[in-house]
């Protein structure tokens, strides 16, 4: 299990990330746009960096939603290996049968 502090801290991310989505996206879509002009692409790479830092999706980990477990993760079910082979093995994930030939 993960310390809860990695946790939360994960979790404040994404709120941050999903809050300044919209006001990054429009900071860089001036700063990759060829009509720009030097000083609207300046203003704007100011404006980009005094965001938050911890407001960028990069940041995000992903986590097993069970144990918070950062590595080994499967994205299509939000789970670390360990727990989707045990839930897997018990018959908890409709659709995942072990492979045999």
């Amino acid at each position: 299990m993960a310390r809860k502090a990695k946790i939360v801290n994960n979790e404040m991310k994404k709120r941050l990330s999903s809050k300044y989505a919209p006001v990054r996206a429009e900071l860089k879509k001036i700063i990759n746009d060829t009509n720009s002009t030097d000083e609207q692409v300046a203003e704007a790479t100011i404006k980009l960096q005094k965001l938050p830092r911890n407001s960028s999706f990069v940041r995000v980990r992903n986590r097993c939603v069970l144990t918070g477990r950062p590595r080994g993760n499967y994205r299509a079910f939000g789970l670390s290996r360990i727990k989707f082979r045990e839930l897997a093995l018990s018959g908890m994930i409709p659709g995942v049968t072990k492979s045999s030939w």
